[in-house]
């Protein structure tokens, strides 16, 4: 039962990291983050939307988040594709 729980477990903790990326940069972007003497890439994207003459104070926070995200849910569906058997021996079919 064991082996056979590693892999989805491996597969969700992974998807759910970029949700918790997320869900905390939303919060800190809303100022329910940490307080602004931290850095916290949702206050920086809020510092960036009062700024638009500085368009990179929001926009390379931004970016850095969504490439984060998008890294660690590719890793979660390299993941899934590596650790599930049934996928593994559809690919290869």
């Amino acid at each position: 039962l064991r082996p056979n729980l590693a892999g989805p477990v491996f597969v969700l903790a992974s998807l759910e990291v970029g949700n918790a990326l997320l869900l905390l940069s939303g919060l800190s972007f809303l100022g329910l983050g940490a307080q602004p003497p931290a850095a916290e890439w949702g206050s920086m994207v809020s510092m960036g939307a009062v700024n638009f003459d500085r368009w990179w104070v929001g926009l390379f926070p931004g970016l850095a988040i969504l490439s984060a995200v998008l890294a660690f849910n590719f890793i979660g569906d390299a993941l899934r594709d590596a650790l599930d058997p049934r996928t593994a021996k559809a690919l290869r079919d």
